[in-house]
């Protein structure tokens, strides 16, 4: 009698090798052409049941807003951003609702199609499995899903970045006509998206400077053709810019110049570190899967191709640049700014290696990211969605929609019109313009406005709400101060709460402002009452350097610009101080 173990007890059940099977199957596909779009599908499929679930009881983000809003009128630019990302709001809500899984689904196909400009730069250099591994790598950082959910400015350049990039580097190859076109022009379109793109703009030039093959690029058409096809394409915004006054560029020199040099080299710092934070999972990730294969670092750098060079200093240049202008220019620098350029990292950390990785180890990765994403539609998502019931997202959107419904209804029951022009605070601006029934249009004239009266013209014939937040003591008197040249103003205040799968949820209360149209008014046109000069603020004045001959003045003034109670250093920052230090000044001067 044999007393040896039974072979069938010696094998497992279930070998570890069969989960892979799926996960190398689809890998078989990528050559074929047909994985790496189910893979961007189902990025954006298992990412839309995430937002679609953890947000049931919130709203779109007012940076998504605003985005919707600004391309309702189809213009080269706006008073704060350039058009880019109101162009794209205005072509998907022309085929999609105006609903919320609608731009959620937007935010996310704009962070697929620029992973899919991403694999086509890395298939310039690998093929099959790595390209797998990019954007895998990509996917797992925190950038193509909840940055790419605020769709603004910022993250439209998740797709104009890798864009403009490939055309790059193609037109920095082949220095043929077409792609050197199709560079300026994508170039272009990334400065349309946002001037911060012109660090890019200055990578490209930097690179192709301090690259070896630098004479034969120069001494080619190609740098001249895309800088002719840039200039045309952006020529009607620079047109916009030279007659509105340059807008998008005032608000930005006044939001983020103006720093102390400390706190500008603090900006630096945190912004060189923050993107090293960033790529430090994606990176983590690699050395597991190369492991000792890493000590090769040094030997594939010194070898890597002319594209991966090109790369490497173009990615160089896009940390560099801006945290050297922080400083020189004393300015803001933030670390959201350099995500759409991170993906450079990845690519040369996976193009340039000149080893294999074990394809087991790839599906163990694919297993990884895709498991990581089932788990956060399937349970973080609905556990999000319990505790923001009843702790409310700090942007509001857990009451956008009904507060604008409910501001909507009582402007029908009061006036019978529909609604026109909306105001107050700038968040809650954005969502009445897209969440009330009449779809108004946001009046930047009634946002925050400038402490002191408006002209007369400013008194809108079809009349206006606005809505500030209950605290909001800055808005809540602005408006009060712009409603009072109507005759009649009704001043409410209305309460919602929040709800999930039946289960009710915090309350917020908000302050809101209905000026019926002058036509149902008793009056077009009436001043409003004089104030009595006792209520007003009262300044005195001494005057420290009389003029020769004159005895020293003193001086008592009631000045009619309104004072609020500010409650934060924000709502400092949003007082425009000059106006009121001139307004002063102006009534000494004439006393004087």
């Amino acid at each position: 009698m044999s007393l040896a173990y039974p072979a069938f007890a010696a094998r497992p059940r279930f070998s570890d090798t069969h989960w892979r099977k799926p996960f190398l199957l689809w890998m078989d596909g990528i050559e074929a052409g047909w994985a790496v779009p189910l893979l961007l599908v189902g990025f954006v499929g298992v990412w839309f049941v995430y937002m679609t679930v953890a947000y049931s009881n919130g709203d779109l983000h007012s940076d998504v807003l605003e985005a919707w809003t600004l391309g309702r009128s189809i213009d080269w630019g706006n008073a704060k951003h350039p058009p880019l990302m109101g162009w794209v709001a205005r072509a998907w809500t022309t085929v999609f609702p105006l609903t919320n899984w609608s731009l959620n689904l937007m935010s996310l196909t704009n962070a697929a199609v620029g992973l899919w400009f991403v694999d086509l730069i890395s298939r310039r250099f690998v093929r099959g499995d790595k390209r797998f591994i990019v954007l895998l790598l990509l996917m797992v950082m925190p950038i193509y899903q909840f940055h790419a959910q605020r769709f603004n400015a910022n993250s439209v350049l998740l797709a104009t970045w890798p864009l403009a990039t490939y055309c790059f580097l193609r037109s920095f190859e082949t220095r043929e006509f077409g792609w050197a076109a199709a560079a300026g022009a994508a170039a272009a379109l990334a400065m349309l998206g946002k001037y911060y793109s012109v660090f890019l703009l200055a990578g490209f030039a930097f690179a192709a400077i301090a690259h070896p093959q630098r004479r034969v690029y120069f001494g080619s058409r190609a740098p001249w053709v895309s800088m002719a096809a840039g200039f045309v394409a952006l020529a009607p915004h620079l047109y916009w810019l030279a007659t509105t006054g340059a807008q998008p560029c005032a608000y930005a020199v006044d939001r983020h110049l103006g720093k102390l040099l400390d706190a500008s080299l603090i900006e630096a710092v945190v912004f060189v570190a923050g993107a090293a934070m960033l790529l430090a999972l994606p990176a983590a990730i690699w050395a597991l899967l190369a492991r000792s294969r890493l000590l090769n670092f040094v030997r594939d750098f010194r070898a890597m191709n002319s594209g991966l060079w090109l790369l490497f200093l173009l990615s160089i240049a896009t940390i560099v640049l801006p945290a050297v202008t922080a400083v020189v220019l004393r300015s803001s620098m933030m670390v959201i700014w350099s995500v759409q350029g991170l993906f450079l990292f990845v690519i040369l950390l996976v193009c340039g290696a000149s080893y294999r990785i074990e394809r087991d180890r790839v599906a163990g990765l694919a297993a990884f990211a895709v498991g990581a994403a089932l788990l956060s539609a399937v349970i973080v998502a609905p556990a999000h969605a319990v505790y923001r019931n009843t702790h409310p997202l700090h942007e509001g959107r857990n009451f956008y929609g009904q507060v604008s419904e409910e501001l909507t209804r009582q402007w029908h029951a009061q006036v019978g019109t529909p609604l026109r022009a909306v105001g107050g605070d700038d968040a809650l601006a954005f969502a009445l313009a897209f969440y009330s029934p009449d779809h108004p249009v946001y009046e930047r004239r009634l946002v925050n406005p400038l402490p002191r009266p408006l002209p007369r013209k400013s008194n809108f014939e079809s009349g206006w709400v606005a809505l500030c937040f209950n605290g909001d003591e800055y808005c809540a008197q602005a408006m009060q101060t712009v409603a009072e040249r109507a005759p009649r103003i009704i001043r409410s205040e209305i309460v919602v709460q929040s709800s999930l799968w039946g289960q009710p949820g915090v309350s917020d209360r908000f302050i809101a402002f209905i000026v019926p149209p002058l036509s149902a008014q008793p009056s077009s046109d009436t001043a409003p009452a004089p104030q009595d000069p006792v209520a007003l603020p009262r300044i005195s004045a001494r005057d420290a350097a009389p003029t020769p001959g004159r005895t020293e003045g003193y001086w008592t003034a009631s000045v009619e610009v309104p004072f609020f109670r500010l409650k934060s250093l924000d709502r400092i920052r949003r007082m425009w101080w000059a106006d009121v230090r001139w307004a002063v000044e102006g009534q000494f001067r004439l006393m004087r």
